[in-house]
């Protein structure tokens, strides 16, 4: 859910199926204290080329739409466990809004996550292997309050940095592809789904995002950076530029897995 070293991966994406399903918790819950969706969009060609073959860019008024999910979770624990079990953390993913077919034929929607980043050693240690999702180890500088965020994240193994500070704000930006609130609201909550890069380069984690309720506030951005969107081998200039931040707060929830893409 940086430069960014994105992952390319060859050859054709097979649909999930259930036998593609292996390890990972079943189901875990807890609160999302804080979710900044922080949006770019792009020219649709170039996003395509950082896409696995049987994917493909979710268009909005004819630009592909990828971002950063920076998230902070806590209470986080199996179902059946007391929330004075569960654990914290921040985490951050580079996504992209995606589509594709599966097996069936059916149109499906989601998001690609080149790369996951994590303050925790256990989403770290244990990502990939007992929950979806392999994270990177990074070092996080949070401070926020009931309307301010300043957010700076840099990678241990020195390839993403990311950068945020922004305040509420009573509208979307009037530069933004997203008309109005709820239509931007629509757009990401379809994406429940994602898929992300693993060192198997035949396969790709799935997970899903449940929530008990979904609200968004729009962010003003003040100041945000991306390693990955900013690194002009990826992205030539003017291919991608900020569009908007979206923020949830105090959200329960729950992860489930899906069936892992196969390559």
């Amino acid at each position: 859910m940086a430069s960014f070293g994105i992952l390319r991966l060859a050859g054709t994406l097979a649909p999930p199926t259930t036998e593609d399903v292996t390890m990972k918790l079943p189901r875990i819950h807890g609160i999302i204290r804080r979710r900044i969706l922080v949006n770019f969009r792009a020219d649709p060609e170039v996003i395509q080329r950082q896409l696995p073959a049987n994917f493909r860019p979710k268009l909005h008024d004819g630009s592909a739409i990828a971002g950063i999910c920076l998230i902070r979770l806590e209470q986080i624990r199996p179902i059946g466990l007391p929330s004075f079990t569960g654990l914290s953390s921040e985490n951050a993913a580079h996504r992209i809004a995606v589509q594709w077919q599966d097996e069936s034929g059916q149109p499906q929607e989601g998001v690609f996550i080149p790369r996951r980043d994590t303050n925790s050693f256990l989403n770290h240690a244990a990502g990939g292997r007992l929950f979806p999702g392999e994270h990177h180890h990074a070092d996080f500088h949070v401070t926020n309050s009931s309307d301010r965020i300043d957010f700076e994240m840099k990678s241990r193994d020195g390839t993403v940095a990311v950068q945020l500070r922004g305040h509420l704000a009573k509208s979307l930006p009037p530069t933004s592809k997203f008309t109005t609130l709820p239509e931007a609201s629509n757009f990401f909550e379809a994406g429940a789904v994602g898929y992300s890069v693993t060192r198997d380069q035949n396969r790709l984690d799935g997970i899903r995002l449940q929530t008990k309720t979904w609200q968004v506030e729009p962010l003003e951005v003040e100041h945000v950076r991306s390693s990955y969107f900013a690194d002009e081998a990826k992205f030539p200039k003017g291919s991608v530029s900020f569009d908007c931040a979206l923020l949830m707060r105090d959200i329960e929830h729950e992860w489930h897995t899906v069936p892992d893409f196969r390559l």
